[in-house]
């Protein structure tokens, strides 16, 4: 499975996904970024006048490619037209070093801690286009077909 066929079967749309592109994919990893725009729609209210992106934006990003994408992946073989994977957010914890503004890119690198019983666990970094660390944890969640 590419990466298209990947984020073409993430159960987001915009507003609300953020995964641009997924640039390695592996049984025990998967890199992908995104950029923020401008005209996000949580910019307008966080902060005002001083715009940053919030870290539950920045924590569902690294779901989305870390947990998410890579999950879509590990169930390639399972994935049809008439069965989807359903995914849910277990667990996270994630600890915040520098913010992240309007118009920057931002790389997740996740890597798989185990997939078991359906839940499959990570461990995420999110890198700013300087490639400095921005946050990183540890993602839980179950995936069901």
């Amino acid at each position: 499975m590419n990466q298209t066929e990947i984020i073409k079967n993430l159960p987001y749309q915009k507003p609300f996904l953020f995964v641009d592109e997924l640039t390695a994919i592996s049984e025990n990893g998967i890199t992908g970024n995104y950029t923020f725009t401008q005209n996000e729609f949580f910019y307008k209210g966080h902060f005002k006048e001083n715009p940053i992106t919030p870290g539950v934006i920045l924590t569902e990003t690294m779901a989305q490619i870390g947990l998410v994408c890579l999950g879509i992946f590990l169930l390639k073989d399972e994935i049809s037209s008439e069965k989807k994977p359903q995914i849910a957010l277990t667990s996270n914890q994630v600890d915040f070093y520098k913010t992240v503004l309007p118009g920057e890119k931002v790389t997740v690198v996740s890597e798989k801690v185990y997939f078991r019983f359906n839940k499959l666990k990570c461990k995420v970094k999110l890198f700013n286009a300087k490639e400095e660390l921005v946050c990183r944890g540890e993602i839980s969640g179950m995936l069901v077909m």
